[in-house]
């Protein structure tokens, strides 16, 4: 019911985006989302849901876009995605299969079922999600005709690789821009200092100690001094301007007109109400010039990669 409720005052609120994947909880995700449209008008929202690049050999495509299609009991999906680039290291993350790995789908046939899929209706667009500028200069090489309409990235105050390269490519591309992690995971939502405070879940980025949390992967020591520096920081000019730490998280992350659309997570009705409200109240240049300069260390020091969970060995993107 709260999620119902979460989906038909976002519609009211002139939300009109809805993000999910196959990947989200087995499935649920779609599935909540479906149920919560049955009672409210269709073509009022613009969904967009995403395939595993393990999904993407010769004929997966399909049967897993008609999954996905009746989990969200809807005809056709306004944006289909490529979750995540195709290649041997993004697929150890959703199989296990050696030989799949050792012999990835390969793209251009990815693509020409991408395109059957719009010429039938059953998809309006297609996009792609975490693709950096090398990959999605490769994708651009191979077929005009199924060109990706968006790249899904993760942005934020804390995570702001994307400004290096990445959103260039997309605007030379012709791509827009879907933002996650607005908020860092909650991160951006949360009035702690004590950086081992928060749970071990959201300790998993390239921003914490690997060594201090087995859910980590990256191999890395992190950046927490500069991290704790720069959230001090940031809370002090909440206090100063008189915003959350949300609302200026919120209001910067839409703040550059390249993002097409920022993506913020909410548990209720009035939370949502109360991000719609930060995001229709722009900052004014000198507080996003000083958020700027505030996060541009942290920045700096972790460098243009866009996978925040991976080494730059392992980076999927």
């Amino acid at each position: 019911d709260k999620i119902n409720a979460v989906v038909a005052q976002a519609l009211e609120c002139g939300i009109n985006y809805f993000d999910t994947a196959e990947v989200y909880n087995d499935g649920r995700s779609e599935r909540a989302l479906g149920i919560a449209m049955q009672t409210l008008p269709r073509e009022a929202a613009i969904i967009g849901s995403k395939i595993s690049p393990s999904n993407c050999y010769p004929g997966q495509i399909t049967r897993h876009c008609e999954a996905s299609l009746g989990r969200l009991q809807t005809d056709y999906l306004d944006i289909y995605m490529l979750h995540w680039p195709i290649n041997p290291v993004s697929l150890r993350h959703f199989t296990d299969n050696s030989d799949l790995i050792s012999r990835p789908p390969v793209l251009a046939e990815a693509l020409e079922e991408f395109k059957t899929l719009k010429r039938s209706g059953k998809i309006r667009h297609f996009g792609i999600s975490n693709f950096g500028s090398k990959r999605l200069g490769e994708l651009s090489g191979i077929d005009s005709d199924i060109s990706p309409v968006v790249n899904e990235l993760p942005y934020n105050l804390l995570s702001r690789a994307i400004e290096f390269d990445a959103i260039t490519a997309c605007g030379q591309n012709n791509c827009g821009i879907i933002s996650y992690m607005t908020l860092m995971q909650g991160v951006l939502g949360k009035s702690m200092a004590d950086l081992d405070e928060l749970p071990p879940q959201l300790r998993r980025t390239r921003h914490f100690d690997n060594r201090k949390n087995h859910l980590a992967r990256h191999g890395g020591n992190g950046f927490e001094a500069v991290l704790s520096d720069t959230l001090g920081k940031l809370y002090k000019l909440s206090l100063e301007t008189g915003c959350s730490l949300p609302e200026l998280a919120i209001r910067w992350g839409v703040a550059r007109p390249e993002i097409t659309c920022a993506l913020v997570g909410v548990r209720s009705p009035e939370r949502l109400i109360a991000n719609v409200e930060a995001a229709a109240n722009p900052l004014p240049e000198d507080v996003i010039a000083e958020l700027d300069r505030i996060t541009g260390t942290l920045k700096n020091n972790m460098g243009a990669g866009i996978d925040y969970y991976e080494s730059s060995s392992n980076d999927r993107t």
